[in-house]
Formats: C-alpha cells, sequence, structure tokens
C-alpha cells in the first residue's frame, strides 16, 4: 500500500487531525502513536480514571480505544472528503486487562466503496511485555462529506 492514489496522500494527517478533535480521547489521555495505511496503534496509560471496581482498565475503555484504532484504520484508506462511522462491532474479553498501560490495534480486513471490516485487538503491557486482553470485529461506513 505504499503507492496510495492522490485522493488518499494526506491519509496521515486527516487521521491525526480527526484524532485530535476526539473529547474521549482526551478525557482519558490516549495517544494516537501510530498511522499506516490500513492500520492504526492508540496507546493508553494506566490511571484511576480509566479503571473498574478490581483496579483493571474497565471493559468500555478497551473497546472505546479498539473501536477507534479500527475506525482510524479504515479511514485511512478512505479518500479525502470523507468520515468514518462504526456500523457495529463484536468484541471478545480474553484477560483481565491490567498493566502500565493499554495498546488498541486496528486494521483492515476488507476496504470496500462503502463499508470497511476491520480486526482490532487490545494489549496489556506491563515491564515492556503485552498480553492480548480483547478482540473485535469491527465494521465501518464512510460518509462522504462536502468537498
Amino acid at each position: 500500500m505504499s503507492h496510495l492514489p492522490s485522493a488518499f496522500a494526506d491519509y496521515e494527517s486527516r487521521v491525526r487531525s480527526s484524532f485530535e478533535q476526539q473529547g474521549i480521547m482526551k478525557a482519558i489521555g490516549a495517544t494516537l502513536t501510530s498511522v499506516t495505511p490500513g492500520e492504526v496503534r492508540i496507546d493508553l496509560p494506566f490511571g484511576q480514571a480509566v479503571t473498574q471496581q478490581h483496579g483493571y482498565f474497565h471493559g468500555g475503555i478497551v473497546t472505546t480505544i479498539v473501536d477507534s484504532a479500527c475506525g482510524y484504520a479504515a479511514y485511512s484508506l478512505m479518500p479525502a472528503h470523507s468520515e468514518v462511522l462504526t456500523v457495529e462491532y463484536k468484541v471478545n474479553f480474553l484477560a483481565p486487562a491490567k498493566g502500565e498501560k493499554i495498546v488498541g490495534i486496528g486494521k483492515v480486513i476488507r476496504a470496500g466503496r462503502s463499508i470497511t471490516v476491520c480486526s482490532g485487538e487490545a494489549r496489556a503491557f506491563q515491564d515492556g511485555k503485552g498480553r492480548l486482553v480483547a478482540i473485535m470485529q469491527a465494521t465501518m461506513m464512510m460518509i462522504k462529506t462536502a468537498s
């Protein structure tokens, strides 16, 4: 995917600009750490504000990070003058999300004209070692905007 058509050439700046507009990402302290065509990574450091009653990352926070990673992975392959919205997702929690940070990774499986299917994963990191804690399958929809 190194040779994207010109309509897609500014994918990284569009993804980063859109991410900066997400109030939820600012509120929880998430950062967009990697953007490549069809793959996005979002990191979130541990903090009391994102935990549940047992001290693990809250499941809603985990899905928020992975949903956004999948959405932006899809968006990275969409043309200028478009936006992305989640249509649906399914998540499986595999282990408690505990650690110093959680990383959400979204990858495009198939990009269509208006619908993109993605896979996502959440990894919890402790002492530099990551552990898979959740997987997601997500469907994203392209919305055309005014030029």
